[in-house]
């Protein structure tokens, strides 16, 4: 049932903020509360089990001081671990910024920002791979 005109419906208190790197894709839902952090329903130490990632995926917070205000909801998908990561920082930096736009400056400066816009090469036909031929013969 629709509300009587006039009235304001709830507004969502989620902010979003989506990543891409590679072919994977991170949709990332900031909401006010005490910093905990999912990946796909599982928790962040589950998720990237590798410490180097997990620290990679943490940066945006650690940068902006904000890593204990947020819960962060992430649904990530496609590519390899190293792309989803790519994606889950860049996600991460945008839903900051749309949660406190004084924070730009220093995301920005550590080019969290940046779409990395690298794609796989595609095989052409001829050739072994993208580039690689096949090996000369002379005879």
């Amino acid at each position: 049932m629709l509300p009587p005109l006039g009235t304001r419906m709830a507004t969502n208190t989620y902010i979003w903020g989506l990543g891409r790197r590679k072919t994977s894709t991170a949709r990332v839902r900031l909401a006010p509360g005490t910093g905990t952090i999912t990946i796909n329903d599982r928790p962040i130490s589950e998720y990237f089990p590798v410490e180097r990632l997990r620290k990679q995926a943490l940066i945006p917070l650690e940068l902006s001081e904000t890593g204990s205000r947020f819960d962060i909801h992430v649904n990530v998908g496609g590519g390899g671990i190293t792309g989803q990561v790519g994606a889950v920082i860049l996600g991460i930096s945008r839903a900051l910024i749309k949660a406190d736009p004084t924070v730009e400056a220093k995301l920005r400066g550590h080019h969290l920002l940046s779409r990395d816009d690298r794609m796989v090469e595609r095989k052409k036909y001829g050739l072994h791979k993208a580039r690689r031929g096949g090996q000369f013969s002379k005879r």
